[in-house]
């Protein structure tokens, strides 16, 4: 299967603009599973909860939505995104997944970053496996590559690519998804996105360097800090059931779990 992704520069609040700049840039692309970055459709750097009420979109109506999923069906693509959603009066970091079936799947950003406290509530779902064109799916958001509990558990449900749409700021995401697919024998594909949001006082650069790593930690490809990249590869999605290390060693077979309990709960010691 053909897996990639697509680093953007998202102009802050214009939902359309960003939404038809990245299906133009996709408009080569057809039977690819490919993932975009974090609230791509409206930027990231919220200043006040009455800017995210105005940009946030229920996931099913709005314009963002519809928009790829029309366009997903057309080409054959799954397409992972990352989008402002409100649900029930409250809104939410989530990531969305639109099979080519158009199916529609999403996942609640669950470890909030930084400020995105003040506006987002975390989610509260467990995390899920999507199963598309007999390849097993998980999704997670930017900053829940810090806690490899999250990639952990999606392996372990049979995730054999794990789908990230990121806004990373701090400087050891992309490392940290390396291991991440090292120590769960999976691959992953992140797509961040460039450039720097200035709102009034507030200020973030992005660092781009978006990238897909396959279950041995090898960087099948990958993007520059600066520019708009659009990086696809064919991969065998089978290698991520191969969970042996070394001949006498399989990664989860191997792991003591009557010793990790300490791992849950309050009692950490």
């Amino acid at each position: 299967m053909k897996i990639g992704f697509l680093q953007l520069r998202p102009k802050f609040g214009e939902v359309k603009e960003n939404v038809r700049s990245a299906l133009s840039l996709l408009k080569n692309v057809s039977d690819a599973t490919i993932v975009l970055p974090e609230l791509f459709n409206t930027g990231y750097l919220f200043r006040n909860l009455e800017e995210l009420k105005e940009l946030a979109e229920p996931i099913n109506r709005g314009y963002t939505v519809p928009a790829l999923k029309k366009v997903a069906k057309q080409r054959g693509l799954n397409l992972a995104f990352g989008m402002a959603e409100v649900k029930n009066r409250k809104y939410y970091n989530s990531s969305v997944l639109i099979t080519a079936k158009g199916k529609v799947y999403s996942y609640q950003k669950t470890h909030l970053f930084d400020r995105e406290k003040l506006f987002f509530q975390p989610g509260t779902k467990a995390y899920q496996i999507y199963p598309v064109d007999g390849t097993k799916l998980g999704m997670m958001v930017c900053f829940d590559w810090i806690f490899p509990e999250v990639t952990r558990i999606l392996a372990l449900k049979g995730a054999q690519i794990i789908l990230h749409p990121a806004n990373l700021i701090l400087p050891w995401g992309q490392d940290a998804m390396r291991t991440r697919s090292i120590e769960n024998r999976v691959f992953s594909i992140t797509a961040n996105r460039i450039g720097t949001e200035k709102r009034g006082n507030l200020s973030l650069s992005f660092s781009g360097r978006s990238q897909i790593v396959d279950p041995k930690g090898n960087i099948l490809a990958s993007a520059g800090e600066r520019s708009e990249s659009l990086k696809i590869v064919e991969i065998d999605a089978r290698e991520a059931q191969d969970k042996m290390v070394t001949a006498n060693n399989d990664l989860f077979k191997d792991r003591k779990v009557s010793l990790y309990k300490s791992l849950v709960g309050r009692n950490t010691g």
